[in-house]
């Protein structure tokens, strides 16, 4: 397999979680996608049409600032983009690493938590965001696999 980084945005700790599982498994480094403005359980209650959340995902141009700047991703082939599903997609200060990156020839590879929805939406988008790179469907990581499973499953992607 070619150089990996895991790039992940996490709110409460679970997609960090999937996010260390899955570097470890793919060998790959680790980079945590950080908000300037961190998210407060206020912010993250999606019942609240006002909260910070529901306010950026009702807005599609709505990019939150990153904390510090994007990596340099020259060396690396392959970007797991790590996340929890919000509003049946990614979340926005997602779209702001993705944008604020140089993805050009790169395949992206996306992977979400979420309590009930499901992936297809957000890779669908993402392709929308980044164009130069091949983004690939990617995975729910819900189910907690094992190290074994993540194996088996970066083997497949063909990286």
């Amino acid at each position: 397999m070619n150089k990996s980084l895991v790039a992940y945005f996490s709110a409460t700790g679970t997609t960090e979680r999937a996010a260390k599982s899955l570097a470890k498994a793919a060998g790959a480094d680790l980079y945590r996608i950080t908000p300037a403005v961190p998210y407060s359980s206020r912010d993250l209650n999606w019942n609240n049409s006002s909260s910070r959340s529901s306010v950026e995902m009702g807005d599609d141009s709505s990019r939150p600032a990153l904390a510090q700047a994007v990596p340099d991703l020259s060396s690396y082939d392959a970007v797991f983009v790590g996340f929890p599903i919000w509003w049946y997609m990614e979340p926005r200060i997602v779209d702001t690493f993705l944008e604020a990156c140089d993805l050009g020839g790169k395949t992206v590879v996306p992977f979400a938590t979420s309590g009930s929805s499901g992936i297809s939406r957000a890779a669908s988008r993402m392709r929308g965001l980044v164009p130069q790179a091949r983004v690939l469907d990617g995975r729910m990581m819900n189910d907690r696999p094992s190290a074994s499973e993540l194996e088996a499953w970066i083997r497949g992607l063909g990286l």
